[in-house]
Order: C-alpha cells, then structure tokens, then sequence
C-alpha cells in the first residue's frame, strides 16, 4: 500500500504546517518543532532549553498546570514534549476529533507560558533527580559523555540535562528570555498526521494564532550557529556500583544535509545493525559469547556527526571485544571487490527493509518530515533514501571502516576496591 505523502503549508502570517492525511486512522498528532536545543543554551546555562520544555507545562496566562494536564487527558488524549541538541518538540496524540483541542494548547503552551518561580522551582527538583536517575544507567550515560569529550570545544559537547551547578542557577527569567527568542514562525514548523484534511488543520492552526497573537513575527530565525569541533580523545572512567565495563568509540559523520548520511547509515547497520547478522555481533556475541549487545548508531547534526560503537561486556574481555572490531574494520579494508559487492547488496536491501516497516509508525514518520522542513523549509524527496542507499560506493565503506581504527573512545570501568 502506497503511503500518503506530506504536504509543506505555509500560512499567511509566517507559520508552517506539515500535512500527513491518513484517512482512515482514529487519532491526530499534532506537534510543535523549534529549532532550539541544548546547543543553543547561552554560556553558563547549560539545561536551559530542557527546563523550559519541562517548566511550559507549568501554567499559562488563562491555565493551570492542572488545566494544562487534564485538557488532553480528559478525552484520552496525552501531551508531552522531548529536547535534543538542536530541536524542542511539544506535541499531543489525541482521538481524531481533539484535533483541534491539541491546536490550541499547543499555540497556549508556546505563546503564553508564564514560568511561575514557584513551579520552576519544583521542576528544578525533578530536574535535578533526572540528572541523578541518569547518572544510574552507565549504558546510557556513556553516549553522552561521549559526546561531551568530543565535541569539548563547541556548543555540542555538553549534556543535554545540564550539570546539577548549571540547574541550580536558572531562573523564570532565563526561561522566558529564551522562549522569546526561539519559539517563533521563522525558528519553528508545526506538523499534523491523521484524519483531518490539510486545509481544516491549517484553518485552525491559523484561528488559533490569531487568537493568541502568537507566531505571527516576520524576523529572521534566530539560529545560534557554532560550528563543531570534533576532538579523537579516550579516556577510562571508573565507576563504583557497575560490574560491566561500557565501551563506546565514535568518528565523526556527516551533517544531517550532506549526501554522506547516506554511507553513514549504511555502514552502521552493516556492523553494528539490529539484525543479528550484523558484523560486530555475529564477532563479539553469536560466535564468542562475549556481549549482550553490540550496536553502531549515527547522530546527523546540522554541521556535523557522530557514528557510534557500544558494547557492554565483562572487564576482562573488553581487550579481545577491542581487537575483534580491529579484526571487523581490517576485513572491510582488505576483502575483495566482489565480497564487497555482496555485502553491500545484502546491507543495502536489509536496510531499506528495515526503512519501510519504520515508515509504517506514523510519529517517526511526520516528525522526520517536519524536521527537514525545518531545517530546510522544503520536504524530503520520496525517493531520497533509496537513491542514496543505492549510491553508496565500496570506497565510502572503506574510509569509515578505516576511522574506526583510531576512534575516539571512552569506557566506563568498574571501580578498583
């Protein structure tokens, strides 16, 4: 069956909708992106644009927090909201008729939240112990702090949560000088996927602007750029509590515009995919026992990237895990061309398998496409990612196996009685 395809919408007072009509489901998603994220935090206020995210929920000019809580729920609806480095989304999932409820709140939340010092306070404390809870999973921690060491010397490299010092120190007015200069038209797309049609969702997209007087600015959008600066460091941390050691390497990849995500993409599910056929795990784990889970991501940024490696195994096996990703790497360098072919017909229709059935949730789906429309104020080609899948060469294969041989790396160890 033939997915529905977006529809970029810009309305007259400066905003934009992406549109996703799907006839026949029962529920709406409605969101909000901004093109503001922890890179964007000013100097010394590291956690900032995650505390907004979490203090816009607190209470707007005409609503409660309650309010603000129950006006989805009451229907069965949820709202909720999530911060990257460089992206905020607050977004509502409701029965197809609360289409225009969850407009509404959201346009509210956006324009009119008020940031009361006594309710920052107390997300300042939930904050702070999402900091602690965090801090708890080394599996998890370990793709931040990477992150953090390489890309030390730029708006990247610090966490997204912020540090419990930098928490501390925000305030309402923090909060609100930085909804005032992000949350705007030319910094910000709207989405929508389900049953209602573009032109009814744009009507009360734009009733609901009006209302609030909101997003209607015709200035330019307020994007801090600060290009990366990728740093190849190691460094062995030990931690008490853990038994594992947690092994993670990273290269630098590609932007999120540049043709070389396409590579990128490939060569992390070829070695370390979700498939069980994948090279790192069919080394460390089926053949040896040494790993529960072997993994290879890509993080696209608007100026850069970053490929992972992780692994968790036991101390005492993390050398050998570290020479069986030489041995890996040394295979993609050495192996014929025809081997390579195989492998790269094999990786390619897995992978674009693998991106059909994720085309089939409708969140991952809308969110992806509002995401280049906001970053590029266009939609992505239908055929983009098959084409470029296609296009990846044996020789883009062969560079980032080679990266690989002198990535950065951290590992979190077991601390020494």
């Amino acid at each position: 069956m033939k997915l529905p395809q977006a529809k970029l919408i810009s309305l007259d007072c400066g905003a934009r909708l992406v549109h996703i009509h799907h006839h026949s489901v029962a529920t709406g998603i409605f969101g909000l992106l901004v093109r503001a994220g922890s890179a964007d935090d000013p100097d010394g206020r590291h956690g900032l644009a995650h505390l907004v995210e979490h203090t816009l929920f607190k209470g707007t000019a005409k609503r409660s927090s309650w309010h603000i809580v129950n006006r989805m729920e009451v229907i069965g609806g949820e709202l909720n909201a999530f911060t990257t480095k460089e992206i905020t989304a607050i977004y509502a999932i409701s029965p197809g008729t609360g289409c225009a409820r969850a407009i509404e709140l959201i346009i509210d939340l956006a324009a009119n939240s008020q940031f009361p010092d006594k309710e920052v306070e107390k997300e300042r404390e939930v904050v702070l112990d999402e900091i602690e809870t965090y801090r708890d999973i080394p599996a998890e921690a370990a793709f931040d702090d990477l992150e953090d060491l390489v890309f030390a010397d730029s708006a990247l490299g610090h966490n997204i949560l912020g540090s419990r010092d930098s928490v501390a120190a925000l305030t309402s007015d923090d909060c609100r000088r930085f909804v005032r200069r992000h949350y705007t038209a030319a910094n910000s797309v709207f989405y929508y996927s389900g049953p209602q049609s573009a032109e009814k969702v744009a009507a009360q997209l734009a009733k609901a602007i009006e209302c609030h007087n909101a997003f209607q600015d015709s200035h330019e959008a307020t994007i801090i750029s600060q290009p990366a600066v990728f740093n190849y460091k190691e460094q062995s941390v030990e931690l008490p509590g853990i038994h594992q050691c947690h092994c993670i390497l990273g290269i630098e990849a590609a932007s999120y515009g540049s043709s070389e995500r396409f590579a990128d993409a490939l060569f992390a599910n070829i070695i370390g995919g979700p498939g069980m056929n994948s090279l790192l795990n069919l080394e460390m784990r089926e053949r040896r026992g040494l790993v529960y889970n072997v993994e290879s991501n890509v993080t696209n940024f608007s100026d850069t990237g970053l490929m992972t490696i992780y692994w968790g195994c036991d101390p005492d096996d993390n050398a050998r895990c570290l020479q069986l990703k030489d041995k890996v790497m040394h295979h993609l360098l050495d192996i014929d061309a025809p081997a390579m072919e195989r492998l790269l017909q094999r990786g390619r229709r897995q992978f674009l398998g693998q991106s059909i059935i994720a085309a089939e949730n409708r969140e991952n789906r809308i969110v992806a496409a509002a995401k280049h429309a906001l970053f590029f104020n266009t939609l992505p080609q239908p055929n983009a990612l098959a084409e470029g899948i296609a296009a990846v060469s044996a020789e883009a294969i062969r560079r980032r196996a080679e990266a690989f041989l002198s990535s950065a790396r951290l590992e979190f160890l077991p601390a020494k009685d």
